[in-house]
């Protein structure tokens, strides 16, 4: 326990808030375990049930979770606005972060152009009841999302505010607290983090450059998932994309658990360096998303999201009892960037760039004896024995990466590198850090 901060409470709400009070304040470091049971409820002078029950609440909330035999530990991104939430560890000057997994802002599009077309249409204020999905939007959604092979017939389509914004509303909308959900392991944090403060279990699923295993996912729907998480390309951290072969694999798994909630994400859209291989609709639920912020910029916080009549209806009917919709605004403008030929060519010229940088990385820090992976995508995943020590020594070398640690469940050790702060003329010395970090501590370079 942090000696600056002690726990107090005669009950489990009020030590489970005393708790998540010191974490928000940054008085509790992230990862740093909880007292065991015994001790603080000696301390307290309370029973151990009470703290047991105290800590229990905390993990359905995502603020703490169970480490195995070292006991109890604050998650790494608790679900809380604290002091802390909003920054990531500091990059030291003259570091170049490598990190962030956001994408190359020197390649985003300019949105200028679309804005001032918008201003010039005009068009009358929306009013509560009036503001939904426009047809519009919807109307060019679907020959495209059809073109890249997403099953369209019979399927209704929503714009949510971006990828976590509708995987959150589709789970709430078919799951309870307590539920297990099949997840790529590793995979992506957000939504890691996201199942925890849901109450939800994530089951591990092994994935390789085609996508989830088969028989990997069977064993996580045998255990009892309800829901299943699928990447369909570039997936993040390792870059995999689902091939044909995989996809009519995990069709057949599917098919046999007909009550299961399929999501798959397409977050990459059009900057994925790969054919679109889709799972669904193979079970009774399923959505398929896709985000507009990696090819059009973060700050364009909105997906369509395509599945069955009833998963798409609860979608919407949950956001009209909260947001409402998503800014027409917000809509008009990612319409009018898929209709702009320019923008279009823009985005194309990015994906290359990111694909030449990427497979660049991967086989410079391969050639140096070190496994790299990164078929498509913005990211690089690198296994190594030891995350700390690598992400040390590649900190001292002058490179900022993502631990391992935050994407994966059982999967072994590994860093995220993000290629979009990257340059060509800077892979090589990036791969021979890489290289370097990675040997384990016991390496010894022979003298000549």
């Amino acid at each position: 326990m942090p000696a600056q901060y002690q726990v107090s409470g005669d009950s489990a709400a009020s030590i489970s808030a005393s708790i998540e009070t010191g974490v928000m304040r940054g008085e509790w470091n992230w990862g740093a375990p909880l007292p065991p049971i015994r001790v603080l409820a000696g301390e307290l002078n309370v029973s151990p049930a009470t703290v047991a029950k105290a800590y229990q609440e905390l993990r359905r909330r995502g603020v703490v979770e169970a480490d195995g035999r070292r006991g109890t530990r604050v998650r790494d991104r608790p679900p809380l606005a604290g002091v802390r939430s909003a920054m990531r560890l500091p990059i030291p000057e003259g570091v170049l972060d490598l990190s962030s997994g956001e994408p190359d802002v020197r390649l985003l599009p300019p949105i200028g152009p679309a804005l001032r077309r918008i201003a010039e249409e005009g068009g009358p204020p929306q009013g509560y009841a009036s503001a939904i999905a426009m047809p519009e939007l919807i109307d060019i959604a679907r020959p495209r999302l059809a073109a890249d092979g997403v099953p369209m017939e019979g399927a209704a389509i929503a714009a949510t505010s971006g990828t976590l914004d509708a995987i959150e509303r589709l789970l709430t909308a078919h799951l309870r607290p307590g539920d297990a959900v099949a997840v790529e392991d590793p995979g992506w944090a957000n939504l890691l983090d996201l199942l925890a403060a849901l109450g939800l279990h994530a089951r591990p699923v092994t994935i390789d450059r085609e996508g989830p295993d088969p028989e990997s996912l069977a064993a996580a729907l045998h255990s009892g998932a309800r829901a299943v998480v699928v990447t369909v390309r570039a997936q993040n951290p390792t870059g995999a994309a689902v091939s044909a072969t995989r996809a009519a694999d995990l069709r057949e798994v599917l098919a046999a658990h007909r009550d299961v909630l399929l999501i798959e994400d397409d977050h990459a859209a059009e900057l994925a360096a790969a054919p679109l291989h889709c799972l669904g609709p193979v079970t009774a639920a399923w959505a398929f998303i896709r985000s507009a912020s990696k090819p059009y910029g973060p700050d364009l916080r909105i997906a369509v999201v395509a599945g069955d009549e009833t998963t798409i209806a609860r979608v919407v009917g949950r956001m009209r009892l909260g947001t409402g919709w998503v800014s027409t605004v917000l809509q008009r403008l990612l319409l009018r960037l898929w209709l702009d030929e320019e923008v279009t060519a823009q985005v194309r010229g990015a994906a290359a760039g990111y694909a030449r940088r990427r497979r660049s990385l991967c086989d410079a820090i391969q050639e140096r004896g070190v496994a790299a992976e990164g078929a498509t995508g913005i990211n690089t995943w690198v296994r190594v024995a030891d995350e700390t020590r690598t992400i040390g020594l590649l900190r001292d070398a002058g490179y900022a990466v993502a631990p391992g640690s935050l994407f994966r469940i059982n999967t072994p050790p590994g860093v995220r590198i993000t290629i979009s702060a990257l340059d060509e003329s800077e892979i090589p010395a990036l791969a021979e850090a890489v290289a370097t970090a990675a040997r384990p501590a016991s390496f010894v370079t022979p003298s000549r």
